[in-house]
């Protein structure tokens, strides 16, 4: 069955009403009728089982007559990673991610970021469709963009990792990582990290990890970690 999302709805309500362009896609696109059955999430794990009430375009309403609680990760996930050169490519990632399971993402502005300027409006709505295709019930965190520097300097409380492409002593990502455990990791740009900004992450406590033996595009380095973690905790 179709997952909607609607942030509004929460488990003190006992009917709802969709926006007016959820109604119409409901209405109009699907063309679903009074007494058709619909699942909702509030996206925080909620899953609302529904009855259509009234078929509107404009206010399309529901009553809910039962409510479940999907079951979460065993572990948060936090993936920072640099826009890509092609815009295409990250909205790639994220839809991908998302649909494996990320708990939470932050575009990193760093020394060879080619596009330092995001469009999170329209990546919100990446997460959305992503979330709802997978029947996933839990929305990922979409920060806004920040600089490498400032980032690192926040207080994370997870373990950290850097992945980099630098000839110097790492471990791979499977051997470093404790599963059941928070994570958070840091991805670079086309370019990579800077010498620099890797020594500034190890300086605040960022583990260096190899992703494996080839040079990974960006999203792709994003996508290999996100599908790394969620499989080492499945195996446990």
């Amino acid at each position: 069955m179709q997952l909607f999302y609607s942030p509004e709805i929460n488990p003190s309500n006992k009917t709802f009403s969709f926006s007016k362009e959820e109604s119409k896609h409901i209405v109009k696109v699907l063309r679903k009728s009074v007494n058709d059955n619909l699942l909702v999430t509030d996206g925080k794990g909620n899953i609302y089982h529904s009855k259509i009430t009234l078929a509107d375009a404009k206010n399309c309403m529901i009553s809910i007559t039962n409510i479940e609680t999907q079951q979460p990760l065993n572990y948060k996930l936090h993936l920072a990673v640099a826009p890509t050169k092609m815009n295409d490519r990250y909205e790639w990632f994220l839809e991908k991610a998302t649909e494996i399971g990320i708990s939470e993402i932050t575009p990193i502005i760093c020394d060879h970021s080619e596009r330092k300027v995001i469009k999170k409006e329209r990546y919100q709505k990446i997460l959305e469709s992503a979330m709802k295709q997978s029947l996933n019930c839990y929305l990922p965190i979409l920060n806004d963009a920040i600089s490498f520097k400032e980032f690192t300097k926040e207080n994370h409380e997870s373990q950290k990792f850097i992945a980099h492409c630098e000839e110097t002593q790492k471990q791979s990502l499977k051997k470093a990582l404790k599963t059941q455990t928070d994570t958070l990791v840091l991805i670079g740009p086309e370019g990579d990290f800077s010498p620099k900004e890797i020594e500034l992450a190890l300086s605040h406590n960022f583990k260096p990890v190899t992703l494996g033996e080839t040079r990974l595009r960006t999203e792709t380095a994003a996508i290999v970690a996100t599908h790394s973690i969620a499989f080492a905790n499945e195996i446990i």
